[in-house]
């Protein structure tokens, strides 16, 4: 039996309309999961979704201006409450993945959001510590912080934080199949501090991290310079990359030649399987029939693979 996917249609004055819509009419797509989506009526049927396609549960916005797309307090509320009516949806039994097309952080803050983005919110719903990944191809890089001031960074990063973040990692690659997964750590500092010449992360917070994780069983390095600590998982010396900030990682993730395909971005550590596309909402091409939704397709793709293991092992959270 194909597994249900529930999508959330993102802001409905981006990109996310067209992309979903796209997606759903994608044979890939169709053969892999049973589709429901959550949004806006007027920009999903403007976008080409008709009740052939999928069922709808409308969560309407007001007052949009689709000639011109930008980041509006309707726009964010609309999409705000698509997610929090998914999540609700999942709480009460709906058995399946959810998939969130593209929201506007700015848009969310007009509306009055009780966080600014998807990861931000479902910490908050689940009091728990979920885990942002990136899998494109043969790359799977996960992030210790998320979307954090490069000046914060040093004060962020503590030991607990990383251990956590690391344990996560292991649990999620062990989902993918990876059953002894090894990780790469990357550095801070430019050549992971030089011995503490050039920061003092590196000595003070990140070995001492690895080597406590190590003494658990799992198979992380120590704090690697990030160039060389890429060259090392995309040449297939590792399962996954441990990068500490957000373009440590989405930066090479989104150019590498040696990774195949869009990325997908997902969440792991929540109660139930999340995905989106490793994109924004994109609003200067919103409504001209130029986006591409190769990247929401394969975000709900993976999002069925996701609920396929689970329907094998069980569950969704893992232990290591």
């Amino acid at each position: 039996m194909k597994p249900n996917i529930l999508i959330t249609a993102g802001d409905p004055l981006g990109i996310g309309p067209e992309i979903t819509v796209k997606a759903l009419k994608d044979r890939s797509v169709r053969r892999a999961c049973l589709p429901f989506v959550i949004g806006d009526t007027a920009a999903l049927r403007r976008a080409g979704w008709t009740p052939a396609l999928c069922p709808l549960f409308p969560v309407d916005a007001v007052k949009l201006n689709f000639s011109r797309p930008s980041p509006t307090a309707a726009g964010g509320a609309a999409s705000l409450q698509a997610v929090l009516a998914a999540y609700e949806m999942i709480r009460a039994g709906f058995p399946g993945a959810l998939v969130t097309a593209p929201v506007s952080k700015e848009a969310w803050n007009l509306a009055g959001a009780p966080a600014p983005a998807h990861t931000d919110l479902f910490r908050l719903l689940e009091k728990r510590e979920p885990l942002m990944l990136f899998s494109r191809g043969r790359v799977n890089a996960a992030l210790a912080t998320e979307h954090v001031p490069v000046k914060d960074l040093s004060r962020r990063l503590t030991k607990d934080l990383l251990k956590t973040k690391a344990l996560l990692f292991c649990a999620a690659l062990k989902a993918l199949g990876f059953k002894k997964p090894s990780i790469t750590l990357c550095a801070l500092n430019p050549h992971a501090g030089d011995g503490g010449v050039i920061g003092s992360e590196e000595i003070e917070t990140l070995t001492p991290a690895a080597r406590e994780l190590r003494r658990r069983g799992l198979n992380i390095s120590d704090p690697t310079p990030s160039d060389a600590a890429w060259a090392r998982h995309l040449a297939g010396k590792s399962d996954g990359l441990l990068a500490l900030y957000h373009d440590q990682a989405l930066a090479p993730l989104k150019v590498a030649a040696e990774a195949k395909g869009p990325a997908v971005h997902w969440t792991w550590g929540l109660s139930f399987p999340r995905t989106s596309p490793a994109h924004g909402t994109a609003f200067d091409i919103a409504w001209k029939n130029r986006a591409d939704a190769s990247g929401m397709a394969a975000a709900i793709i993976f999002a069925a693979r996701l609920m396929a293991k689970k329907e094998k092992k069980g569950s969704f959270r893992k232990k290591i």
